[in-house]
């Protein structure tokens, strides 16, 4: 399989199509030359994730998603889970047959490739203990130097308002002074479109996890990953596993 036959899926669990539409900006900014991006979201669930109980509102939308997008026969090479939770993940990892990434993971992985310390600067307090057991699931809570809470919410950043963006940088600036950290994991999609000028700003990596998550999703195709996930002709369908 060539990149110019990729066709990765991006699935947002949340209801907000505005930051869909966001979201597959970013991921097609990211992309290689012929990969094709599909990005959509449920409709039943909570317009925002904004810590566990959101995560676990949106669910069942989620799911019922995924389930629909199987029984299209609609063929994809990976998907990606477009909320920095990682709203359903490791339940989607065991049950489909193609690679499934989340955002979250995707942004602590690059974020402790390009520093040996990073902190994750992201939404509301409420979402901390959730991203501090996704670091913890994933091997990096030792190398991360804090979960800080910017207390911007989810759908606030679609304004992207001078106050929210200065509350973010206020965090990145304590970040740099508090936890010696070397680069930043923005800890929400909705930041997608801050990463570029905040890096710019800070002479730090600051990572966007919609962009790592589509850059990561080509290397795992490069090295493989179909093979180990997916059998058959490129473009696979995603087919869930009993």
């Amino acid at each position: 399989m060539t990149p110019e036959d990729r066709h990765l899926l991006i699935i947002n669990p949340n209801t907000t199509v505005a930051m869909t539409e966001k979201i597959g900006e970013a991921a097609r900014a990211a992309a290689g030359p012929g990969t094709r991006i599909t990005a959509i979201n449920p409709v039943h669930g909570p317009a925002a994730i904004q810590g566990a109980d959101d995560g676990a509102a949106a669910l069942p939308g989620l799911y019922s998603l995924v389930e629909d997008v199987v029984e299209s026969g609609e063929r994809y090479d990976a998907l990606i889970i477009a909320c920095f939770d990682d709203t359903g993940l490791w339940t989607l990892k065991e049950k489909l047959k193609i690679p499934v990434i989340g955002i979250g993971e995707a942004a602590y992985h690059a974020a402790a490739l390009l520093a040996s310390r990073f902190s994750v600067v992201t939404t509301l307090s409420v979402s901390v203990p959730v991203l501090e057991e996704n670091l913890d699931r994933n091997g990096l809570k030792r190398r991360c130097g804090k979960v800080r809470a910017s207390e911007v919410p989810v759908l606030e950043l679609e304004e992207a308002s001078p106050g929210a963006i200065n509350k973010i940088r206020a965090e990145i600036e304590a970040a740099l002074l508090e936890d010696q950290a070397g680069a930043i994991a923005l800890g929400c999609a909705g930041m997608a479109d801050l990463a570029h000028a905040l890096s710019a700003e800070f002479g730090i990596p600051v990572i966007d996890g919609v962009a790592a998550a589509v850059r990561l999703a080509d290397v795992v195709l490069d090295t493989g990953g179909r093979d180990r996930f997916a059998s058959g002709t490129p473009g696979a369908r995603l087919d869930a596993v009993p």
